[in-house]
Formats: C-alpha cells, structure tokens, sequence
C-alpha cells in the first residue's frame, strides 16, 4: 500500500562515504544471515586483487574506478555465473471459506510462495471471491459446505442445523492431495457438524498439518469472582465444541495448530453496522460505540494484511514447534477503546470519540447468528461493567491474552497497526463501500486531531434509520457484498 506520507518531506541521506577505520557492529539477527550474492558482488569475489589485497567477503570495499568499469563490461556481455534454482513449496493446502478475511489473506501469501490451494467458496459474488479465482496455483471449488433440508426456509439468512446436512463429497475432493489444511469455519449451515466432518478428512487424507482458526467459550472460563457465568458466544462457541472434538483424536492432534484472532482492525466502518460502526458525524468527527469497557485493552489485528504471513510462518515453523494442540493467540496491539479512537484519529485526521454504551444499537438488517452474538456480548460486558478487574479476556484465558503482541511477533513482524490501517486502508475501503466523506475538504484547526473521550455520559438524538441497508449484502455496500468479511 502506498505511504500516505508526501515524498517531499522525505529527508534525503547523504552518500556514505569510505572509511578506513570503520568497524561494522555485531548484530544479533533472529534469522541466519542471506549466503547469496549479487552478480556484481559474486564477480568482485572471483577478480585477483593482489594489488587492493582485500578479503573476499569484506564491507568495506575500496574498489578503484577502473575495476567497477572491468565489472560493468563483463555484465554487459552477460557473463554471469549460474542462478540458483529457487525452491517452492511442493505441497497442497486446503482452505474453507475462502473469501473470508483470515483466508484470503493466507491464500494471497501462500500462493504467491508456491504452494497449490485447494479453495472452497460459497459462491463467486463479490470482488474477493474473483480474485481468488483468477490467482495462480488456486483451484476453487465452489459449492456449499452444508446440504439444505426440503424444509429449509426459503430466503432464510441463516439455516439451523435442523435445516442442513453435511456436504461430504465436497469435503472429500476438498481435501484430496492435501497435504496441509487452514480451517475457519463460519455459522452458515451447521458449523459443529461441518467443522467434525472436515476433521475427519484430515485424518482420511493424513494431512501433515492442521491449522484451525477457534476461539473461546467464555461460560467454560468463567472466574470464582463473578457472581453468574459469562454467557457462551455463538459465533465463537462452536469453534470451540470443533476444537475439543479435534482434541480426541490423538493421530490428528499431534498435527494441528489452533489460532485465535484478535478483532479486526478491518471490521471498523462509518455504515450503520452495528458494534463496530465508526458513526461520522455533522462536524466531521467519528464516534465509535461499543460495551467494551474504555479502560480496558483489548487485542487488535488487521487480518487482511497480517493473518497469511503468519500462518506461511506457522506452516515454516511445521508441527515440531506448533503441534499437539498448541494455541496462538494472532493480534499485534493490545489497546483500549480509548487508546483505539487515539490512533484512529491520528490515522484519519479527525476527532475519534469512544462512547460506552452497553446496548448494541442495531440499525440495519444482520442474520440471525449474529443478532444472537450481539445479545450475547451485551450480556457479558454487563457482567462488572464498571470494573476493569471483572472484564472478560477476549480469548478466554488470561495467559494468550499475556501472550500478546510477543507471540504474534515471532510470526510476522510486519504488521500493520491501527493507525496505519485508518490512514491508508480505511479510506479506500470507505470509498469502495460509495462514501465520500475522505473527498470533502476539513478545515484546518489547530489542536483539532484528537480521540479517546468517553461520552458515555453525554445524551445525543438517535439518527433515523438508514432504510434498506443490509449488513452483508446488496449492491449498494459491494465491499462487504459476501458475507465472509465476518470470518
């Protein structure tokens, strides 16, 4: 993505020059250092410098003109030595869900090193989709990963388990030639008999790495402190019911890894969606209003960018460092909501506001699942709401909570932050969706860059309902046309 910063406020550093004294700094690298050379570089080491009598493999070259121009010569006539055959990845990988945002992240990076996808996709609506289809070494398989029953509900948004089976002849040729599998599950269809169903696979294809995307059910992790248990999730405790069923059975849990993501910096939008809805306002400024507690930090991460470079990492590390069941918890900030709406509006250039509200306001039209994983948040948040000590971990346990953002860093250490996503993504994802806030021109102010308030005290009018507005879907949102952005 292009830097936002102008190029003409670049400082531009001098040319080094030749030191004699000069003595380069030991470094601690994680990686071992890079043992290929450039062509220049591998000419300069096969030249006779009896008379510069400098080592081979020395920094600090003082190389005459007259040399640089022998090496120009002898580049130009194309005498260079042999290149070295660059290995890929000679193995398979299965991927569901493929045009949500945890796959298609890994599926860009995993195809662009070589490896050969193999990716299911509910249908080919929506710009995702179609670019996941035309990339090399992708083979789609389209089709659903559930079977409706005759007596489904026709137009229903999402189906009961009562209302589908399991789809295992797509499964099968899913997973036939596998060797590798990146499993995230979503709530269409029956995602615990679906997620069982493609465990099974695994096993029948003896994948040599499983790789699923859980989270937490909070009612299993709830504290002596709290008076009533924390409510289960639905949209998070099948993954979990999948994860246990994973857990007995030994041949396959020895090869898998189980990731768990923090919140998306993606998921933040100025539509009417509600929990993550960045609201602009008639001044110009944002307000976000959630029931996290403003004092409390929660894990972030920007999945579309940072989720294939560290599950390519995870495959590299292979199951001797990540297998038999162990979990990562994948975010790279742990911050407030306070903290969030200060790096957003450094980001966007415009005061961000946090207004705690317990009640999740739903102004538009969602699926049923998700409708019932918002009541479920309201209950749970409420639950000590004004103690920042009785606030839920994100993932359930207090030790992947600690283990963020070190863990994650092991992985991938280029991540993109929240300031950055809203200084470069969000605005293009905006203008995808057809708003045009980022075009109209802001006065300048001094001091105007602000964030963090909480305005859980202050009472604002409702805005009316945006009519006709449906989260997932419709050609007036094509950015989120598919509903996999919630994966």
């Amino acid at each position: 993505m292009p830097s936002a910063t102008p190029r003409a406020v670049l400082t531009i550093r001098p040319r080094p020059v030749a030191n004699e004294n000069y003595q380069p700094q030991p470094r601690n690298l994680k990686h071992r250092p890079c043992t290929s050379f450039t062509d220049a570089h591998d000419y300069l080491s096969s030249l006779e410098y009896s008379s510069h009598q400098l080592p081979v493999q020395s920094t600090n070259y003082q190389t005459s003109p007259s040399t640089y121009q022998h090496i120009d010569s002898h580049l130009q006539r194309n005498e260079r030595p042999a290149k070295r055959s660059m290995p890929t990845p000679r193995k398979t990988i299965a991927v569901v869900n493929a045009s949500g945002r945890q796959a298609a992240s890994f599926i860009r990076v995993a195809a662009a090193v070589g490896y050969d996808v193999r990716a299911q996709l509910r249908n080919l609506d929506g710009i995702v989709a179609n670019e996941i289809e035309g990339l090399e070494h992708v083979t789609t398989l389209v089709g659903d990963l559930y079977t409706k029953a005759k007596s489904a509900r026709r137009g229903s948004p999402t189906l009961s388990p009562e209302d589908t089976g399991i789809n295992h002849e797509l499964i099968d040729e899913l997973f036939s030639g596998a060797d590798l599998a990146f499993i995230n599950t979503t709530f269409w269809g029956d995602e615990v008999a679906i997620g069982k169903a493609i465990a099974d696979a695994a096993v029948k294809a003896d994948v040599k790495h499983f790789i699923y995307s859980s989270m937490p059910d909070h009612k299993l992790v709830t504290p002596s402190n709290i008076s009533k248990k924390w409510p289960s999730l639905p949209l998070w405790s099948g993954k979990m019911e999948v994860e246990q069923y994973i857990r007995t059975i030994p041949s396959l849990l020895a090869k898998t890894t189980f990731l768990y993501t923090g919140i998306y910096n993606n998921n933040f939008t100025s539509l009417l969606y509600p929990l993550f809805c960045m609201e602009l306002q008639k001044d110009g400024s944002f307000t976000w209003e959630a029931p996290f507690h403003p004092d409390v930090p929660l894990p972030w991460l920007d999945a579309e960018h940072d989720v294939g470079p560290a599950v390519i990492q995870i495959i590299k590390d292979g199951v001797k460092r990540w297998g038999n069941g162990e979990r990562i918890a994948l975010a790279y900030e742990m911050l407030t909501p306070k903290q969030v709406c200060r790096a957003f509006s450094r980001g966007v250039s415009r005061p961000v506001r946090y207004r705690h509200n317990l009640k999740i306001d739903v102004r538009v039209k969602i699926p049923t699942g998700y409708r019932d994983q918002l009541v479920a948040l309201e209950e749970m948040y409420a639950l000590g709401a004004k103690d920042p000590k009785l606030q839920p971990p994100y993932f359930g346990d207090q030790k992947l909570e600690d283990s963020c953002p070190h863990e994650a860093m092991e992985l991938w250490e280029g991540h993109r932050g929240i300031e950055e996503y809203a200084r470069e993504v969000f605005p293009l994802e905006e203008a995808a969706n057809g708003l045009t806030w980022m075009n109209e021109e802001q006065e300048e102010e001094e001091g105007r860059i602000e964030g963090g308030e909480d305005l859980s005290e202050v009472d604002e009018e409702d805005d009316d309902d945006d009519d006709g507005l449906t989260m997932g879907g419709g050609a007036e949102t094509p950015a989120r046309k598919e509903e996999g952005w919630l994966a």
